[in-house]
C-alpha cells in the first residue's frame, strides 16, 4: 500500500490496489513498529502443508480455477480466486470474498475439486504512512532499500503520498530501485496538482509522507524510468511495477536491504507453504506464508495522491496471510518478499496490496520479465 499523509501531518491511508480478483479501499491509520520487532505470523512445524506450482494436481486445479473464475466473479460479493490447501493438503479452488456469502451461493464442488470460501475483506494498495524509525529516517549514503521512498512531487488534493523503496535490480549496464508503479509514477490524471508522473522524476528517501511533505529535507536517490503499468486500467501490462534509475553513489550497489542484507541475484518460485519475509517502510522486517497461487486480482487504485478511484485486474498473483495486517500495511508498498532464509535470500515476488487478512504479490519473474531486468545479489 501507499499512504497519504495531510497536511497539517496526519497519517491517513489511500486507495490503490486489490486481491485476488478482490475488490480495494483505502485502510485506517498506520501503526508505528519498533525497528527490531518481527512480527512471526506463522509459528510451522514439520507437517506443515505446502502445494509447489510442477505437481501435476495442483496444475489441474490451477486450470480448473482459471476455467471457472469469470463465472465465480460475476457473484456479488466475490473479490477473487486462487489455488490453495485444504488442512489435509488437498489441492483446492479458494474463493475469496468481502464479506460472507452464505449458505448456498457458492457450488461445493467445481470440475470435482472442492471450493472453500476464505472471507478477506476489501484489498488496498499498501501506499501510506507511519513505521518503524530506521525504515522511515534519512539514511547516510549510498542507503539500503526496505525504506521509506516516494516522488517529490507525490502531492495532490491537501495530501502527499509514498511507499517502500523496494529493491536494486539491473539491465542494460545501469541500477534501478524496483517498486509498484503506483508508487513511483501512481499521479496518472492532471487533477488536484495539475500535472502526471513523468520519466525522470525525482525519486526521494525518506518519502514525502516521512518528512512533513516537504522534499527539500529529503534526498534525491533515483529519477523515475518508467511510467505508470496500471492505468488505463485495460491496458496490457499485467504488473503493477516501476523502476528509478539510480542517482551516482546514493543507493548500494550491492543492494542490501535493511534487516535482511544482500540477496542472491536467482529468484524462486512461490509455493503454498513456502515461508517468507519482506522489509517495508511501515511494518519493518516482517514473516509470514503462502497460502495461496494463481490468483486472479481485482484491484481499487487512486488516479492521483488522494484522487477518485478506478480498478484494475491482474492474474497469477501470490496470496499470503497478513494476520492483523502484520505482515503489511499502508506505506509498505513496493517492498519486495524473499524467502525466509539468513543468508542471500531468493526473491519471490513484489508486494503491493492487501487487507487486514490478506496479502498480495506479483511473481518475482514475470515483473523482472516484462521490466527487461534481473535482481542484483550475489
Amino acid at each position: 500500500m501507499k499512504l497519504p499523509l495531510s497536511r497539517p501531518p496526519r497519517h491517513w491511508v489511500l486507495l490503490a490496489v486489490g486481491i485476488a480478483a478482490l475488490a480495494l479501499v483505502a485502510w485506517g491509520c498506520s501503526k508505528k513498529n519498533p525497528v527490531s520487532s518481527i512480527v512471526d505470523l506463522d509459528q510451522t512445524s514439520s507437517s506443515v502443508v505446502t502445494l509447489k506450482v510442477s505437481s501435476v494436481e495442483v496444475q489441474r486445479v490451477m486450470a480448473a480455477q482459471v476455467r471457472n473464475t469469470p463465472a465465480l466473479m460475476r457473484i456479488e460479493g466475490v473479490v477473487g480466486t486462487g489455488t490453495s490447501a485444504s488442512a489435509t493438503g488437498q489441492p483446492v479452488i479458494t474463493v475469496y470474498s468481502e464479506r460472507a456469502l452464505g449458505a448456498g451461493r457458492l457450488p461445493a464442488t467445481l470440475d470435482g475439486i472442492p471450493v472453500v470460501e476464505e472471507v478477506t475483506g476489501k484489498i488496498i494498495a499498501m501506499k501510506g504512512g507511519g513505521g518503524g524509525v530506521s525504515h522511515t529516517a534519512k539514511q547516510t549514503p549510498p542507503i539500503q532499500l526496505g525504506t521509506s521512498g516516494s516522488p517529490a512531487l507525490d502531492i495532490a488534493n491537501g495530501f502527499c503520498c509514498g511507499g517502500t523503496l523496494g529493491s536494486l535490480v539491473t539491465g542494460g549496464g545501469k541500477q534501478y530501485i524496483l517498486s509498484n508503479s503506483h508508487v513511483f509514477a501512481g499521479d496518472v490524471v492532471s487533477g488536484g496538482n495539475g500535472r502526471v508522473s513523468t520519466i525522470g522524476d525525482d525519486i526521494i528517501q525518506p518519502g514525502l509522507i516521512d518528512v512533513n511533505c516537504s522534499a527539500a529535507t529529503a534526498q534525491v536517490v533515483a529519477h523515475l524510468s518508467t511510467l505508470s503499468t496500471i492505468y488505463p486500467p485495460g491496458s496490457t501490462p499485467n504488473i503493477d511495477a516501476s523502476l528509478a534509475e539510480v542517482s551516482a553513489g546514493m543507493v548500494r550497489s550491492d543492494g542490501a536491504i535493511l534487516e535482511i542484507g544482500v540477496l542472491s541475484h536467482s529468484t524462486v518460485a512461490a509455493f503454498v507453504g513456502q515461508l517468507v519475509k519482506k522489509s517495508g517502510r511501515t511494518t519493518g522486517l516482517t514473516r509470514s506464508s503462502i497460502t495461496g497461487l494463481n490468483a486472479t486480482i481485482s484491484v481499487g487504485y487512486s488516479t492521483e495522491c488522494a484522487g477518485s478511484s478506478f480498478t484494475k485486474t491482474f492474474t497469477g498473483q501470490i496470496i499470503v496471510r497478513n494476520r492483523r495486517s502484520g505482515f503489511l500495511n499502508s506505506g509498505d508498498s513496493g517492498s519486495l518478499m524473499v524467502e525466509d532464509v539468513a543468508t542471500n535470500p531468493r526473491a519471490v515476488g513484489l508486494l503491493y496490496a492487501g487487507s487486514s487478512t490478506t496479502a498480495v504479490a506479483q511473481p518475482i519473474n514475470s515483473v523482472l520479465m516484462q521490466l527487461n531486468v534481473s535482481m542484483v545479489g550475489n
